[in-house]
């Protein structure tokens, strides 16, 4: 056999549902890479013969791979902070008293209006760094911090760029309809329409987005608007998702779900009915624990329903300077665990090959097999459980992007 590397000594957590154990485990295990992809993966004492001498061969001393991690919902690129409105919210001031005196969401749409390309590439080179740090090897970027075309042009060339110049894979998801913007308040529907009309042909033209995302909510877009935005984009060629049954149940979740949407996240509201309909159509659910801790939610998401109807359930920071200003999807394993009683499997599996399939990705990555891209990382831990189990200590010792060593 002829192939670029070799790792021996080490247990793989595949993640593949073709491996018959918890977590696809294969202990003392051997893994082989050739050409950026995976060319084996199995027990040790089954390694095909090969070329010692001329073939690298790395030992994990024991320690767990895993696949790349993937982290499936942020909005990682905006500028300024909201540090003081957090610290407003503390002694007492209320989201409505915040946003009226321009905070909330309107505070970080004027910093990103004002801030330059490159300002927000390196702030969001900085944060890239830092999940991939953790092991991320593939992160989803949304815009909608713009809510003008210009503004939102500009965010998605940023996370386009950043994944033409960093080792993560970024997808580039356009969510021009995130909120309300003050100039139309009196005009939600001339809004939609310049979403439809005007932005989203634009954002086709520069090929910037993967997918369209819409915040379908009360204090946002109603189901027929989010309904327009969203035939818009599928009739694009364009995967489609939602933000949705965050603070009410409208029904946002199983429309999508009939147009085919790749996933719907946060679903904190979402009943059985839309568990079903998820399930029918094979869109994930994504669970976004940042968010409900940051913000100090009680409504739990639906996940013993979600367990029930076999939907696949996705875990992601949501990174953002409002509600989850938490750049972390290790921290997400442990919080899936502690806040939704996800086992250490489910959230592993919401970080790897859900994820994967929400991002669409899922021929590509997400699980260790034959054929599979070369994305793993190397951890120093005796049992998968630790991802979940502990936070903080430094567990990733390597990580492996496209075949070749990006960090250690």
């Amino acid at each position: 056999m002829s192939w670029d590397q070799v790792w021996i000594d080490v247990n793989v957590a595949s993640m593949d549902p073709a491996v018959s154990a918890p977590y696809g485990a294969i202990v003392d295990a051997a893994m082989a890479v050739k050409d950026g992809k995976i060319a084996w993966v199995g027990p040790r004492a089954e390694l095909p013969e090969f070329d010692v001498m001329s073939t690298p061969l790395y030992r994990g001393k024991g320690g767990w791979i895993t696949p790349g991690l993937i982290d499936a919902h942020t909005h990682l690129i905006f500028a300024g902070n909201r540090a003081n409105e957090f610290e407003k919210r503390l002694q007492g001031a209320t989201y409505e008293e915040i946003a009226r005196s321009g905070g909330g969401i309107i505070s970080t749409v004027n910093a990103c209006r004002e801030a330059s390309e490159a300002d927000l590439f390196e702030l969001g080179r900085k944060r890239l760094n830092a999940l991939a740090k953790e092991g991320v090897t593939t992160v989803e970027i949304k815009s909608g911090y713009g809510l003008d075309t210009e503004t939102e042009l500009k965010i998605l060339r940023v996370a386009r760029e950043l994944g033409k110049h960093h080792h993560v894979d970024v997808k580039t998801t356009f969510l021009g309809a995130h909120a309300i913007p003050p100039e139309y308040k009196d005009d939600v529907e001339g809004y939609v329409d310049l979403v439809i009309n005007e932005m989203l042909p634009a954002v086709l033209a520069e090929d910037l987005a993967d997918a369209v995302d819409v915040f379908c909510e009360n204090i946002a877009f109603s189901v027929e608007q989010t309904e327009r935005v969203l035939t818009a984009a599928k009739n694009a060629g364009l995967d489609i998702k939602l933000h949705a049954e965050q603070l009410s149940n409208l029904g946002g979740s199983a429309m999508a779900a009939k147009l085919g949407a790749k996933s719907v996240d946060h679903i904190e509201y979402l009943d059985e009915a839309g568990v079903i309909a998820l399930s029918k159509s094979g869109t994930c659910a994504t669970l976004l624990p940042g968010a409900f801790y940051f913000l100090r939610e009680t409504q739990m998401p639906p996940i013993d329903l979600l367990r029930k109807h076999k939907v696949p359930m996705v875990l992601a920071s949501d990174y953002n300077p409002g509600s989850s200003p938490l750049c972390s999807s290790l921290l997400m394993l442990n919080m899936g665990c502690t806040l939704f009683r996800l086992t250490p499997e489910e959230a592993l599996q919401g970080v790897t090959a859900n994820a994967a399939k929400a991002l669409g990705i899922e021929d590509r990555v997400g699980v260790l097999a034959a054929g599979m891209q070369a994305d793993f990382c190397l951890w120093d831990i005796t049992t998968p459980a630790e991802l979940s189990y502990s936070y903080g200590a430094g567990t990733c010792i390597e990580v492996v992007k496209n075949g070749h060593l990006v960090h250690q």
